[in-house]
């Protein structure tokens, strides 16, 4: 991968700024209450004091649809991948999860073998929670609100919608990869801690899988058959509330009496899930910030970030929230998918593809003034070719236009303050 252009390192302080601060909740939590609301209350309000002085709110407008279906595409596949999650962590019971030993993972043989050899100092660096999930997002739409300083190309909501759209093709390919086999956690107490489900499985897994988990010549026998061949009829029963026309989640998240009867504050207790999942969500949201600040900013503050995300990396092995498999598949999953979405906003070519139109357009007439040594022609025709990107700096924007930026600026705080709020927790 090619590192972009060093930019002037100013939104590379603020980011730096902003991590070093938060992370004053562990070192001083008395200076990080005093510290934290001052840092984001300057931010917005320098945010805001640029809204008039914006020249792109034109290109904002004509990405604001994409922008929100983006959201609505990402809200789903969410929605999609937490149906999921609630699955697979209790198809197989609760029994089933106390019972299966981790798998093993040479990545945290790797990292418990580094503790004896490196310096105590290196290993209490890799084992501080520098950086978590918000961290990430509150980077991204750093970089995002960026284009309001000209750090960025516009427009911002291009930017993010970009984000959003990998970010939901990433949750659903996540979601079909985890599912498709159900694999231990790395944390066996995890789902009888967390959870209230079943011990026993679900009658899918009673008939197609408990029969022929451990026998080697019931397995044999399966493979040869290629039938369920084993009699089941006789399935412990599950607990059945009524969902009206959601009814058919039931078999899908296994509702228990203790959890209440509707099916969507079910989901939002799904969390993290009690199974390794394939791959690491935490670590394809740092990939995808990691890549969007290199593309979009690039210079010294993207090696920090990929450092950065690195440690996330083996915080997420050593901790054991997953095996080194589900970090290393998110990483090339992350660079991947975001190369492929460049279609929606990229840095690149875009003002430099549509000077050259122009440029191609006004060549006879440049070409003619050149021949009749009209300086002043020459220059007014570069300049037009200048400024063809640009708003016309001699009118200011129209009413709906300040409705726009003034809406947009409103929504993305709030979305600021939303993520902040339910991401605080990792």
């Amino acid at each position: 991968m090619r590192w972009p252009a060093v930019k002037s390192g100013g939104l590379g302080v603020v980011a730096m700024t902003y991590v070093a601060v938060d992370y004053l909740r562990i070192l001083s939590p008395t200076w990080h209450e005093r510290l934290q609301p001052v840092l984001w209350s300057l931010l917005a309000l320098v945010a805001v004091t640029r809204i008039p002085f914006y020249r792109h709110w034109s290109a904002e407008f004509r990405a604001a649809i994409f922008f929100l279906a983006s959201m609505i595409f990402m809200l789903s596949a969410l929605l999609f991948e937490a149906c999921t999650v609630r699955f697979v962590t209790v198809v197989l019971g609760l029994n089933w999860h106390n019972g299966r030993p981790p798998l093993p993972d040479t990545g945290q043989w790797l990292l418990l073998a580094l503790n004896e050899k490196l310096p105590e100092a290196v290993v209490e660096i890799l084992r501080a929670h520098i950086i978590g999930l918000h961290h990430y997002l509150m980077l991204f739409i750093m970089l995002a609100f960026s284009v309001l300083f000209e750090s960025v190309k516009a427009p911002g909501l291009g930017l993010g919608a970009r984000y959003m759209f990998t970010m939901a093709v990433g949750r659903l390919l996540r979601a079909v990869t985890f599912a498709s086999t159900i694999l231990p956690s790395a944390r066996p107490w995890c789902a009888s801690s967390r959870y209230s489900i079943p011990g026993h499985p679900h009658r899918w897994a009673q008939k197609y899988y408990v029969p022929y988990a451990s026998d080697a010549n019931a397995i044999r026998q399966v493979i040869e058959w290629d039938i369920a061949y084993v009699d089941t009829v006789n399935y412990t029963a599950d607990y059945r509330p009524d969902w009206g026309s959601m009814s058919f989640l039931i078999d899908f998240l296994r509702p228990n009496t203790s959890e209440g009867s509707s099916w969507y504050s079910l989901l939002k207790k799904a969390g993290g899930g009690c199974n390794d999942l394939v791959y690491s969500g935490h670590m394809f949201v740092a990939v995808l910030t990691a890549m969007a600040w290199m593309e979009a900013y690039g210079g010294f503050s993207s090696v920090l970030i990929w450092l950065l995300v690195m440690h996330s990396a083996q915080r997420e092995v050593r901790e054991r929230h997953h095996y080194s498999v589900d970090c290393v598949v998110a990483i090339y999953v992350g660079i991947l998918l975001w190369k492929m979405t460049g279609f929606i906003w990229s840095a690149k070519g875009g003002t430099g593809d549509s000077r050259l139109t122009k440029l191609g357009k006004i060549q006879g007439r440049l070409l003619q003034a050149a021949k009749d040594s009209d300086m002043d022609e020459v220059r007014e025709l570069l300049k037009d070719v200048e400024l063809g990107n640009q708003e016309s700096p001699k009118q200011g924007p129209s009413k709906v236009m300040w409705l726009f930026a003034s809406g947009t600026i409103f929504f993305s705080l709030t979305i600021v303050i939303l993520a902040f709020t339910w991401t605080s927790d990792g």
